[in-house]
């Protein structure tokens, strides 16, 4: 099954969640709007609906035959099974996608770091509010997300997040932590001794065969200050 993923070019973003599990599953699937003005031309038909009865709202969003899935948990929700990155049963299938929608509410903190009044506006011009987003998302949010985590992880013994294998949801959190530590790496260097499970996690994934040789490759797109995690050096004291 070939698949056709949609989602903006030149950032990682919330598609990156998405890429990790289709390099790690070794999946045969073109990145549409990597191919160019007419890639991009394309994404922006399906999302405009004038052909498509259940129109996406915004990429990321997956293609496959007449079916289209968008939502980073949804189209992970779907893509799980398929990539052997999930549990066989119904009630873990759900517990992955608890904990992913879980991942979804961290990503949306981080974004809001930066962006804590609109992200219509310049970081420039809401220099004060994030800062002060910045000091209460570290004092209170990320002891909570990661620490959650990180306990969770344990109580499945410390290897994977659920079962004996690893799942999509594993490959999610190495994205949190590659991304809090590009955006503060001041800050995640003291905070990475709280959650030593978590780091373990981060570099068996990042040893994995089609990861390493992923993340060695242009299609891993650089961290940058136009996706989720955004570097500022007065952010990261």
């Amino acid at each position: 099954m070939r698949y056709e993923f949609y989602y903006w070019p030149s950032i990682q973003g919330r598609g990156e969640f998405i890429r990790l599990a289709l390099e790690e599953a070794g999946a045969d699937y073109v990145d549409v709007a990597r191919r160019g003005k007419a890639g991009v031309a394309s994404m922006m038909e399906l999302m405009t609906g004038r052909r498509q009865a259940r129109p996406p709202y915004a990429p990321p969003f997956l293609k496959t035959g007449e079916t289209i899935v968008a939502q980073t948990a949804n189209v992970l929700l779907f893509l799980g099974p398929r990539l052997k990155l999930a549990p066989r049963d119904e009630a873990g299938r759900l517990w992955a996608h608890q904990l992913q929608l879980t991942i979804s509410d961290l990503v949306d903190e981080i974004h809001d770091t930066h962006h804590p009044v609109s992200s219509w506006l310049y970081f420039e011009e809401q220099r004060p509010a994030a800062r002060r987003r910045t000091r209460d998302f570290w004092r209170y949010r990320v002891p909570k997300y990661l620490g959650y985590f990180e306990r969770v992880l344990k109580k499945n013994g410390g290897r994977f997040i659920l079962g004996r294998r690893l799942s999509y949801v594993d490959l999610s959190l190495f994205q949190i932590v590659e991304g809090l530590r590009y955006a503060f790496p001041k800050r995640m260097r003291r905070f990475e001794r709280k959650i030593p499970g978590l780091v373990a996690l981060r570099d068996r994934i990042a040893r994995r065969p089609r990861i390493a040789a992923y993340l060695a490759s242009p299609r891993r797109t650089p961290f940058s200050q136009w996706g989720i995690y955004r570097y500022f050096k007065e952010l990261d004291a």
